[in-house]
């Protein structure tokens, strides 16, 4: 499972170095194999373990491809999915197109999602997490039910 946020650089070529503390366990389980797709509601990427992802491509093999709103998530996620395999030096590289949808340049965050990293600007994150922190503490929106039941 992946956890935290690390600060981590794109090099000219657009490729970032996965952090040393996931580098030996995404060899072992996925031979350095991941796929990056966009995220539809947040301006990051995601960046999935392969068996993670084939996950994901299942969930959306059940979909319609009859009902707009599911063929829209379909394409969204399987048209902008682009796999990405670790090098030797532990880098994997981010397409344009991706690194554009983020607005990705040398400053990213990667954020440990328990399955997946998200792959934020440094300047995004940081406003992200402000404005996420200001919704909390404003307490302005409704617990759902699970949340409710949530404790920490």
């Amino acid at each position: 499972m992946f956890r935290g946020a690390t600060a981590v650089s794109l090099d000219e070529k657009g490729r970032l170095a996965i952090p040393a503390k996931y580098r030996k366990s995404l060899l072992l389980d996925c031979d350095g194999q991941m796929v990056c797709t966009i995220d539809i509601k947040q301006p990051c990427l995601l960046l999935y373990p392969l068996p993670q992802w084939q996950i994901i491509e299942q969930k959306l093999t059940t979909l319609s491809s009859m009902n707009p709103a599911e063929r829209r998530l379909q394409r969204l996620l399987l048209g902008h999915a682009e796999d990405c395999q670790m090098d030797k030096s532990g880098r994997i590289l981010i397409a344009p197109t991706l690194r554009q949808h983020a607005d990705l340049s040398k400053k990213i965050m990667m954020i440990g999602q328990l399955n997946k990293f998200e792959l934020w600007s440094e300047t995004a994150w940081h406003e992200q997490i402000a404005a996420d922190m200001a919704a909390e503490q404003a307490d302005d929106m409704a617990l759902s039910e699970r949340l409710q039941d949530f404790s920490i």
